[in-house]
């Protein structure tokens, strides 16, 4: 890893804020769409970028700002990949969100997470916490394979309950289903009933499927040949160079999902789960508003 001083953290977007400490990711996930030319990284994907001024920057923009706002992160670079155990930047950063009572919305795959829940449990209360999970792989075995550098999906799901005890509220993305690998009614279901007993209280998919770009399609493919041989060609023979790589039980898939988050009141369109995520209620207006 290296360490730069950062210009600034935060970007707006939709009366949303993102910021992302790291860039560059340790996970080694085969399908990652970070690792694409076009987010022009100038260094070598695995070699992290620490914006080792972060606390300081997000702090400097918070004490500006006028109106509360959720602050989202983990969307490019997860927050907790094996560098936050040391530098701990992630949770320094929690800390001064809690202190200037703002809300966040952050994503991960990892179960280095818990060691925040008190933070997070800390904002929630004074704001609010949503929690993201990525779950693509109910199979420990194929998890292992797709996604190697980080805990399996039963251990996601043991974080998702923990957070949900907390009444930290809790999201899972569904993506990616890649094609003729995990794209199985089997894989989606088990991990639907997962969500279904924990209490998630959203589900965010945008189509059972993968995306392929340049720089992330060839580390894909070189996985593939590695792992699933001969399963390349059957990609290019299907899709060529598409960026939408649709499985061909897509249709089936995103029924099951719609059926079952309606049948359990859960969040399934992501306009619904992004609105929730985004909205930050105004509690000491309303507060004020109940007392006049």
């Amino acid at each position: 890893m290296h360490f730069v001083n950062a210009k600034g953290i935060l970007t707006a977007n939709n009366g949303r804020c993102g910021m992302n400490i790291y860039r560059g990711c340790t996970h080694g996930c085969i399908y990652c769409d970070s690792r694409s030319k076009c987010y022009q990284f100038t260094h070598a994907f695995e070699d992290i970028e620490v914006k080792q001024n972060a606390p300081e920057l997000l702090e400097a923009a918070l004490k500006s700002k006028r109106k509360r706002c959720m602050i989202g992160t983990g969307a490019m670079s997860d927050p907790y990949m094996h560098c936050e155990e040391q530098l701990q930047l992630t949770r320094k950063c929690l800390e001064i969100i809690s202190r200037y009572e703002f809300g966040i919305a952050i994503q991960t795959k990892s179960d280095r997470i818990l060691r925040d829940i008190d933070l997070l449990d800390e904002i929630n209360q004074k704001a609010k916490a949503v929690v993201q999970i990525t779950l693509t792989t109910y199979d420990d075995n194929l998890c292992s394979i797709i996604e190697p550098n980080v805990c399996n999906t039963k251990r996601r799901i043991q974080v998702l309950e923990e957070l949900n005890k907390r009444g930290i509220p809790t999201m899972v993305w569904l993506t990616p289903l890649l094609p003729f690998i995990n794209d199985t009614e089997e894989n989606v279901n088990a991990i639907l009933q997962e969500c279904i007993r924990v209490g998630v209280k959203g589900i965010i998919c945008f189509g059972m499927g993968v995306t392929l770009r340049e720089g992330d399609r060839e580390y894909f493919y070189d996985a593939l040949d590695k792992h699933f041989p001969g399963l390349k060609e059957k990609y290019i023979n299907t899709y060529g160079n598409a960026y939408d790589v649709p499985s061909p039980n897509s249709q089936r898939l995103i029924k099951l999902l719609e059926d079952t988050c309606k049948a359990n009141n859960i969040l399934y369109k992501p306009n619904d789960c992004f609105s929730y995520m985004n909205d930050l209620p105004e509690k000491y207006e309303q507060m004020t508003l109940d007392l006049i």
